[in-house]
This record gives C-alpha cells, sequence and structure tokens, in this order.
C-alpha cells in the first residue's frame, strides 16, 4: 500500500517518461506484438492508479471509515486475482466539515489524476463536487451522502454505495403508523441532508395519513443556546413524537440538551434511553464475521470507532477496484486530457488548468452501475435508479448500556420480526402484517406513548356549543359554570374525566338565542379552527369528523286516530284467501281418512247419508280435536297425525293474532312511511336549524315548497292538529332522539310511522386528525360499558314509553303466505297414502277377478263393440262392488281361492286349463250372487 499526500508530477518529468517508453517501445519484439487480444489488455494496465478518498477525519463517521478504507487498499493490491500488475493508490483528504473547505480539498484531490473518488461522506459537499466530477467525468462513489436529491439525472456521475435516506424516511413513516401516531414533530439540520430527507418524510407521512405538525430546523453548528430555544419552543406543542434527522456528530447534543447535561459523555447511552433508532441492516455473513474479527487490529488515528458506514466504505474500494477489472478486460485504457474550456483561465492563480479530463469515465462509471458482487456490507447491485438493491434497516430500541433489535424494516415486507434475508427467498409481497417486539419507551414503560399532550402555552381548548332554543334537555344556557347544562353537557364532562390527562376548557355558545344555530355552520367553525370542538347534539354525516355517543336517525311522526272494534273482528286474523283454502283442506283431509278407513273401520260404513255426515263431522271436529271416530288403518292415521299438527299451527296462531285485535289500541293514518310521503304533495315539518332540511331537499329530492321550519314543541302539537288542510302539517320528519322526548312530552298522542330511515348518530365534532378524537372514542364506550352513558340519559331524557311504530289493522292478519309450507306437507302426504292404498286395491282385484280367456276375446270379436262395453261396465262396476267390501271379507275369499285352486290342479295342461276356467267361472258365480 503507498498514500500518497503530494501534486500531480510536473509537465517535465511527464515529458521525459513519455521519450523513454517510445524508445522501449522500438525494442520490443514483433512475436510480442503480435500476441493475444487479452495480453495486449494486460499489457496496457499501469502498474499503478490513484484512487481519492475525501471525508471529515475527525468524526464518528470518519473515524470509522478511514481504518476501513486502508484496509480494502491492502486487501485489493495483496488479491492476484484482481487487477493484475495494477497497484491503487489512495490520496486522502480531510473536508474538516466545511463545506468551503471540502470543496477545496476536493479540487486538490481531482489533480492527482484519480480514476474515482471514494466521498464524501456530506451530501452539501456532494451536491458540489458532483458538478465537477460530470465536467471531468470522475465517478464518485459516496458511503456517507444519503440525501435523496443526489439520485436526480442532475448528477450522472455521483454513485451511492450505502442506502438512501428516500427509504429510510419510509421506514420511519411504516413506524409511526404502527404505533397508531398521527402527528410528529420534525427536528433536523436545515442542509440539503437536513431538508431534503424531511421533505421525503412528509410525503411518506401523507400516504399514511399522518403529518409534521412542525418543523424544527436549526443551522449547522449552531449553539447550544440557538438549539436549547429551537427545544423549549418545540415542548409548548402537542406532538410528543419527535423525528430528530441529524448527523451522528450534532445528533448527541441535541439528546444532551434534551436531558439538561453539559456535553455528551461517557454516559452517552444515557441520553438515549427508550430512543427507538434506525440502523443500516448488513447480513451476518462469513465475510462481515472476518472482517469485524480484523477490526480491532486496524491502526490509525485515536481509538477504533465501529458504525456501518465502515462496512460500505471498505466496499466502495473493493467496487472501484472490480470494476477497474473489467474495465481493462474489456479494452479500457486510463487517460486523461486537458479540458480546453480551462486553457481561458491560465492568468488564474487557482490553476485550474491542472484539473484533466478522464476519457474513459464514461465507460468507467456503466461498468461500476453493471457491478453485482456480494461484499461486507451485502448485495452490491443497483437499479435503474442507482439505487443499492434490497434496501433494509435494523429497529433498535435503546435500553441500559447497549440496544436491542425489536425487529427490522425493507422493502419488501415493511416491519417484521424476520430478517430480510428470510422474505429475499420469497415472492414480494408488502400486504403483510407489520410486527415487532416489544418496545421499552423512555420512563421504563412498554405502553405505546399517546403521542401528544394539550400545548403547555396556557390557552384552554375553546369548545362550540349550539345556543337551541328549543328541546333544551339535550343543551342550554345555563348562568352557573361552566355555562351550559344538558344531556350532551353531561355526556362530554363525563368522557374528559375519565381521560388520563388534564384537558382545560372553555364552552362558547354559537347562535343568537332566538332561533336554533345552523349545525354546518357550527362544524365549519371547527374546521376554520375558530373552535377547537363542538359538543351538543350534532348528528353524524359523511364530512363531519366526530365521536358517537347516541344512535340516532330519521324517523315521520304522523297524527292518528283509533280504530274501533266490530262485530266481524273474529274474522281479521286470516285474510280470506286463507279461510278458503283452510276450510277445503278440511273437507280433503276427511274424505281421504273416510276412504282409508272405510274398509277396515265399522265407524266410516253404513248408509251414503250417513257416511256423508261422518265425513263433515270429522273433518271439522279435528279443529277441537275432539273427534269421536277412531283410525285403524295405517295411513289414515298418518294422514291424520300431518293434519293434527296442522291444525294445531293453524289454532295458535289464530288465537295469538285474534287476542292482538281484540286487546291492543288500533290506530290509523293516511301516511304509512317516508316513501308514501313523498309521494303526495302534502307539506312536511322539520326543525328549525337541523339537517333534515337538507337531506330531505337533496337525498329525497322533496320541493323545498313543502317544507316547513317548527321552532319548538308547541309548533310540532300545532302543525300536526291542523293539518295540511288548515295550514299545518301531514307528518314531521326528525330524529330519534327528539321524537321520543316529543311524544312523551304529548303522552303518546302521535305515532311514528314507517322504519327508522337515514342510520346515523350524534357525536362531538372535533378537527380533522385530532388526537383527542381517539382518546374520546375510547371514554366513551367505557361509558357505555360501565353504564355511566344510560345513567346520564335516564337522569336528562325520561319519558313514558310509546309505541315507536304505529299499529295497522291489516298489518297482523296472517295470509296464505305464513302456511303454504304446512299445506303443502299435507296436501303430499295425503297423495302419497292414497296412492299406496289404490296400488293395494288394484292388487287384490287382480288376484280375485280372473284373466279372460282368449277364446272368449274371440267370440267377443273386434265388431262387437256393444259387447265389449258391456263388459267393461261390467268390470268397473265389479270393481267398486269390491272396494266397498270390508277387508277381512276380501282376505277370505282370496285364501279360499287360492285352496280351491290347488285342489282342483289337473296334470295334463288340457285339464289344468279346464279346471281354471270353471274355477274361474265359479268364481264368476260367486261374485255375481255377491253382487245380487
Amino acid at each position: 500500500m503507498e498514500v500518497l499526500l503530494m501534486n500531480r508530477p510536473t509537465d517535465h518529468v511527464c515529458k521525459t517518461r513519455t521519450l523513454l517508453a517510445l524508445i522501449l517501445c522500438m525494442w520490443v519484439s514483433m512475436q510480442v506484438m503480435a500476441g493475444t487480444e487479452n495480453a495486449t489488455h494486460l499489457s496496457a494496465r499501469p502498474s499503478s492508479l490513484n484512487i481519492g478518498a475525501l471525508f471529515t477525519f475527525n468524526s464518528v463517521i470518519g473515524r470509522a471509515a478511514k481504518p476501513a478504507i486502508l484496509a480494502a487498499i491492502d486487501d485489493v493490491n495483496s488479491d492476484q486475482s484482481i487487477l493484475r500488475g495494477t497497484k491503487l493508490n489512495i490520496i486522502l483528504h480531510d473536508t474538516n466539515c466545511s463545506g468551503f473547505l471540502g470543496t477545496v480539498e476536493a479540487m486538490e484531490l481531482i489533480e492527482n489524476d484519480v480514476v474515482a473518488a471514494v466521498g464524501p461522506q456530506s451530501s452539501g459537499i456532494a451536491h458540489v463536487i458532483s458538478h465537477v466530477v460530470n465536467e471531468l467525468h470522475v465517478p464518485l462513489l459516496s458511503f456517507g451522502a444519503t440525501d435523496p436529491s443526489l439520485a436526480a439525472l442532475q448528477y450522472p456521475y455521483f454513485v451511492r454505495t450505502t442506502q438512501s435516506d428516500y427509504f429510510q424516511m419510509y421506514a420511519v413513516a411504516d413506524l409511526v403508523e404502527y404505533f397508531g401516531w398521527r402527528e410528529v414533530i420534525a427536528i433536523f439540520v436545515d442542509d440539503d441532508y437536513g431538508r431534503n430527507g424531511i421533505s421525503i418524510l412528509s410525503d411518506a407521512l401523507a400516504v399514511k395519513r399522518s403529518k409534521i405538525s412542525y418543523k424544527a430546523a436549526f443551522s449547522p453548528g449552531a449553539p447550544k443556546s440557538d438549539i436549547n430555544e429551537l427545544l423549549v419552543g418545540v415542548n409548548l406543542m402537542e406532538s410528543r413524537v419527535y423525528i430528530v434527522h441529524v448527523n451522528p456528530d450534532s445528533g448527541l447534543t441535541i439528546f444532551s440538551i434534551a436531558k439538561f447535561t453539559k456535553s455528551p459523555g461517557p454516559d452517552t447511552m444515557n441520553l438515549l434511553q427508550g430512543v427507538v433508532a434506525l440502523r443500516h441492516h448488513t447480513p451476518d455473513t462469513d465475510l462481515k464475521k472476518r472482517f469485524m474479527s480484523r477490526w480491532s487490529k486496524l491502526q490509525h488515528d485515536g481509538s477504533p470507532s465501529f458504525n456501518s458506514y465502515a462496512l460500505y466504505a471498505y466496499d466502495s474500494i473493493w467496487l472501484a477496484a472490480r470494476a477497474l477489472d473489467v474495465f481493462f478486460n474489456e479494452g479500457g485504457n486510463v487517460s486523461f486530457s486537458n479540458d480546453r474550456r480551462l486553457n481561458d483561465t491560465n492568468r488564474s492563480t487557482l490553476h485550474l488548468t491542472s484539473l484533466r479530463i478522464f476519457d474513459g469515465g464514461q465507460k468507467y462509471l456503466q461498468t461500476i452501475l453493471k457491478m453485482n458482487f456480494t461484499g461486507i456490507s451485502g448485495q452490491i447491485e443497483f437499479d435503474q435508479d442507482k439505487y443499492l438493491v434490497r434496501p433494509a434497516y435494523d429497529i433498535l430500541n435503546i435500553r441500559g448500556t447497549g440496544s436491542r433489535r425489536v425487529g427490522y424494516w425493507s422493502n419488501s415486507t415493511g416491519l417484521s420480526v424476520n430478517a430480510p434475508e428470510i422474505s429475499y427467498k420469497k415472492p414480494f409481497n408488502r400486504n403483510t402484517t407489520a410486527q415487532l417486539y416489544s418496545v421499552i419507551w423512555p420512563g421504563e414503560v412498554t405502553a405505546i406513548p399517546r403521542g401528544w399532550v394539550f400545548p403547555n402555552n396556557g390557552r384552554p381548548l375553546r369548545i362550540g356549543v349550539p345556543y337551541r332554543v328549543s328541546y333544551e334537555d339535550f343543551v342550554v344556557k345555563d348562568k352557573s359554570p361552566p355555562g351550559v347544562r344538558g344531556y350532551c353537557i353531561d355526556v362530554f364532562e363525563a368522557a374528559v374525566n375519565l381521560l388520563p390527562y388534564a384537558v382545560p376548557r372553555t364552552y362558547i355558545l354559537y347562535g343568537d338565542g332566538k332561533r336554533n344555530p345552523e349545525y354546518s355552520s357550527l362544524v365549519a367553525q371547527v374546521a376554520q379552527n375558530k373552535f377547537d370542538a363542538a359538543v351538543g347534539d350534532i348528528t353524524i354525516t359523511t364530512n363531519r369528523t366526530r365521536i358517537c355517543y347516541m344512535e340516532s336517525g330519521l324517523v315521520v311522526v304522523v297524527p292518528v286516530k283509533e280504530e274501533k272494534s266490530n262485530a266481524w273482528a273474529f274474522l281479521k286474523p286470516f285474510t280470506y284467501q286463507m279461510w278458503l283454502v283452510t276450510g277445503a283442506f278440511f273437507l280433503f283431509v276427511g274424505a281421504v281418512v273416510w276412504i282409508l278407513e272405510h274398509r277396515m273401520n265399522h265407524e266410516f260404513r253404513g248408509p251414503p247419508s250417513q257416511q256423508l255426515i261422518t265425513i263433515f263431522w270429522f273433518s271439522f271436529s279435528t279443529m277441537f280435536f275432539s273427534q269421536r271416530e277412531n283410525t285403524v288403518s295405517t295411513l289414515g292415521r298418518l294422514v291424520l297425525i300431518i293434519w293434527l299438527f296442522v291444525v294445531l299451527i293453524i289454532n295458535s296462531s289464530y288465537t295469538a293474532s285474534l287476542t292482538s285485535i281484540l286487546t291492543v289500541q288500533r290506530l290509523t293514518s293516511r301516511i304509512e312511511g317516508i316513501d308514501n310521503l313523498i309521494s303526495s304533495n302534502d307539506r312536511i315539518g322539520v326543525q328549525d336549524g337541523s339537517f333534515v332540511w337538507r337531506y330531505l331537499v337533496d337525498e329525497m329530492n322533496i320541493a323545498e315548497s313543502r317544507l316547513v321550519k317548527l321552532e319548538d314543541m308547541e309548533t310540532y302539537i300545532k302543525a300536526l292538529t291542523d293539518g295540511p288542510t288548515r295550514g299545518g302539517v301531514a307528518a314531521i320528519v326528525d330524529e330519534v332522539p327528539y321524537i321520543e322526548l316529543f311524544m312523551s312530552s304529548t303522552k303518546c298522542a302521535f305515532r311514528t310511522v314507517g322504519p327508522e330511515f337515514s342510520k346515523s348518530g350524534w357525536g362531538f365534532a372535533v378537527q380533522k386528525d385530532s388526537p383527542l378524537a381517539v382518546d374520546l372514542s375510547t371514554a366513551i364506550l367505557q361509558l357505555s360499558e360501565n353504564g355511566d352513558l344510560q345513567k346520564i340519559r335516564n337522569k336528562w331524557l325520561t319519558h313514558n314509553d310509546c309505541p315507536t311504530q304505529l299499529n295497522k289493522v291489516d298489518g297482523g292478519q296472517l295470509s296464505l303466505t305464513s302456511f303454504w309450507g304446512l299445506f303443502l306437507i299435507c296436501g303430499i302426504a295425503c297423495f302419497l297414502a292414497l296412492a299406496v292404498f289404490f296400488c293395494r286395491i288394484l292388487c287384490q282385484y287382480r288376484r280375485f277377478t280372473p284373466e279372460p280367456v282368449e277364446a272368449d276375446v274371440e267370440e267377443i270379436g273386434p265388431t262387437n263393440t256393444r259387447s265389449r262395453r258391456l263388459l267393461w261396465s261390467t268390470s268397473f262396476k265389479d270393481l267398486m262392488v269390491f272396494v266397498d267390501k270390508k277387508e277381512a271379507e276380501i282376505k277370505h275369499m282370496l285364501k279360499r281361492k287360492t285352496s280351491d285352486s290347488k285342489h282342483e290342479a289337473s296334470p295334463s295342461a288340457d285339464g289344468q286349463l279346464h279346471s281354471l276356467r270353471e274355477e274361474d267361472l265359479s268364481a264368476d258365480g260367486r261374485l255375481h250372487s255377491l253382487r245380487t
């Protein structure tokens, strides 16, 4: 290794060396010149090359970067597999934490014909130097300049070998969202590094619906008195989440002043207790472990101070060396030429003509951007925006004498407790749930800080209260402190008392006290910061930020009259269709049971008139479960069981409906709900100052000429009593809490009709994204759970219970729709029973009656139609006679027939046929005698 701290050789020395090189080239053998192209490239490599390094030696980053850079130069020069025959010389220049001196040092560095410059660590110096290297085509490999704006196309020769603050700020935004904060205060140094980083943070927070409530900037190198004054002002603000974006050197000063200590010393970690910090994530590879084992042996000025910038500085040297090796292998040559535009400055004492252009700089830059290898900091590869791929950070929690890693952030997974290397093996997915281990916050607490307090500037919250002239139970002016009272005020006070901090507040009446104020205007005053909040009977709508404490909705109130009963009230439980179907089924089921029981049950036999009376009696006696006839057949019992279940349901429903009709007060009104009201042309009353006016006009398309503003309960009663024919209204549309109080005050003289519509609620209006909203919502939920909210309601809104809906006369009738399933089941059971019964009858009849003989059929002949008809008529009559016989007689006859056929059987076929014919004839004779 050779460290050069010198200027470029003089022109005389350069000419002498050039002449000597030409003489030596004339003696080179022609065989050597005819070698391979690769050999030509190798011979073109210079014996040494200069690489510059530009950073502040005496800084947190510089003290770590310097030994890492020197170690990298040693490792490159000792590695025979790279830059074969070419030695790298490192030229170090100290910027001394000064933008001016850094620029001067950069100019002096480039005079040494460096092919690349490592650094600077300062983003401000990088902005200036980038313009120089753009002209001279010297790649600038910065391991410490993290300003996101340096990635612009304006700086093509600037190559960042560390992570950009662009990703760090999005990691911070994810943390803010994870902990549920909505506002933060940014403390930063007012330079390119600080301003541009905070600008990216503002954009990232906006995506998460959060914001920077205040930007506290201080100048670079600001005295402690200025920083102390800045922190005192910040302490008077609401937000208690501070994003400190400064370099490591000034960052400790911020925390030192915040702790009221003189300066950071041996107890530096005590300054950072509970702080959550981000650190560049570098994988724990074997390369990194070997380098870390060498770190304590590296010699340099001062004690070793390791941080992740040392890893990036080390990899920057290797990036330059590997790119040079590829550059030479691809035929690249190192040469420099004068810039003609600088020749006109010969008279200047700045010697700008010593700055020369690297002729192969453009090709070398493209080679650098195409490099892909694994360094001690991780994967060294650039994307199309010149960012290092796979940006990731460790999330650290400072505690005790060290730090504890509570998670990771990567561009592919966001916040996670798994190392980013695991996610690289899976498909890209940012939809995973964010996870972190628990954080120990300042004060040794694990509960997530609320993130805000009331400002310490002595100004209480300005709370606007509607100055109502009606429904004073909700909110009204009061002479005693706090100046207002009512249901809404008590709910708000109870919620505030549950908060874990004091809320200084003052109530300000909004309105003139002569009529109810416009609530939309009151909410607008909160949005315009004229009020910090608004408390009252404020309806929740889509354009208002609110904390709901009462459910609400719109209803229609109408005047009603009592519906009197009459002598035919017993018919009202069922519709006429239900009565007809029920009666038909009584007769149908009676007939089915008679058919199934007639052959077996003597109670269902007798003269036709008696059997008809039996059918009617049995059918309707089942209504009272008092039928005297017993069922003996299996099919009859099955049908009767199902029918009795249907009768039980019908009886119970009829009894309940009739009881309701005869005992409950029946009220009627020609207005049946909001739809019926909209379709009419009647006038509609609304409460003065309510949002209902605009809702009916904009949402329901009701003409404004039909709407009448009503101020108080007296006007409500008069308008409803007079009706539209005498200058009143047909109905009033208002919110449920008002209507409940109104009906209670009028002793239930009015009723609501139709269902509740436009579901909403009442709430407290607060400014958008106010941190008070979450705490108040939690407090109101606690009031609801412990019963205090109901107690407050009972205190102010106690009233007589009135039916909330109008009972309509025909609304309680039972129709066929409610019972068709039962009738269907019963009907199917009856048809199945009849089908089984007749199939059994036909089988018995076929066994009892012989088949006609073929000869007999031929005797009839196809032309003897009259004889054929007589035969079928006789068969049907025989079937009916057979069906009418008792089951016991049929079984006896079939048994006897089977016995006779066995005794009269003959061996010969003719004899068998003759015997069967005689038996058939005898059977026909018996059937004839039975019929006679």
